[in-house]
């Protein structure tokens, strides 16, 4: 593909910026910058956003220093996204191939009513099946993701993904953010309290969940199902809040596998898990079915605001 025309078409006129390069491996790295000096990276190998800056260059995603970045593994940090199931289930890897899978630039994507998309840097890629992707999940599908960074600073995840074969599929997707925290300890999520969730370190048994907010003292990997559209990360130390607005996303993944499981973490360092805190915009616990033909969207919506 001809790169320049790419970024004239999407760049003309406009402040925002979109470059790509190529990262060590040869695999296209796409940098996304804003007016106000905000960015964001993403990589074609797992359609994976691996950073996001604010404008005064802090990073706000977490990467693991022992990340391996070499394709098909997939990157510890950023925001991988697990399509066609979450978790552990049948012949399939787990979360999926996704997120192992080398996506192409979109250069013709269908209309995307967007009220933030004119004038904004943003990426379209597209994942299809290969050959032998079908041999392990046997259904036809166009993934469309578009990657965007607004006038303030936003990150948005906008997902479509169609049946474009002669039956039908289900499947389960989750955004695997890895917020950058200062420490565990001092972080506190809002907007999960009463709600239902399946405990994976107990069988995916359903508890309810009894405070007014999760705070983080032990291993955490719980799948809130049912949850509202938004949800607060509140880091003390750092007095930073990250919200997370979401739309055809109903469940909500928190996950951090503190200081045991994390030493067992090849590609995470023993004592990372304090930086860090996994909150999803997921749909787990109902997979999504696609008839031929049908479109299922998903948004996913990130921004860093100062706390008091």
């Amino acid at each position: 593909m001809n790169m320049n025309s790419y970024l004239s078409e999407r760049d003309q006129n406009t402040e925002a910026t979109v470059k790509i390069t190529k990262d060590k491996n040869g695999v296209d790295l796409v940098t996304l910058q804003n007016p106000r000096g905000f960015s964001a990276q993403v990589s074609l190998h797992g359609g994976q956003v691996l950073s996001w800056k604010n404008e005064r260059g802090e990073e706000l995603l977490f990467r693991s220093s022992k990340a391996n970045s070499k394709p098909p593994a997939a990157v510890r940090g950023g925001i991988p996204i697990c399509f066609p199931q979450f978790g552990n289930r049948g012949s399939l890897e787990q979360h999926g191939f996704a997120r192992n899978k080398i996506w192409e630039i979109d250069n013709d994507p269908p209309p995307l009513h967007c009220k933030d998309c004119d004038r904004k840097a943003f990426i379209d890629m597209l994942l299809k099946p290969s050959e032998e992707d079908m041999k392990i999940w046997p259904h036809r599908y166009e993934f469309r993701l578009r990657v965007l960074l607004t006038s303030d600073g936003a990150l948005k995840l906008i997902s479509r993904i169609r049946n474009i074969g002669s039956k039908v599929f289900s499947f389960s997707i989750a955004y695997h953010t890895y917020f950058s925290v200062s420490d565990i300890s001092e972080v506190r999520v809002e907007g999960l309290e009463t709600l239902d969730y399946l405990d994976n370190l107990h069988h995916k048994e359903r508890f309810t969940e009894q405070g007014d907010a999760l705070t983080f003292e032990t291993e955490v990997d719980r799948v809130y199902v049912g949850s509202p559209h938004i949800i607060g990360v509140f880091d003390h130390e750092k007095k930073r809040t990250f919200l997370i607005r979401k739309e055809g996303l109903p469940d909500a993944v928190v996950w951090n596998p503190w200081e045991k499981k994390a030493k067992a973490i090849t590609d995470m360092g023993d004592e990372e898990y304090r930086q860090t805190i996994c909150v999803d915009g997921a749909a787990i616990e109902k997979p999504i079915s696609l008839k031929p033909g049908e479109e299922w969207t998903g948004r996913l919506e990130l921004s860093a605001l100062p706390s008091i």
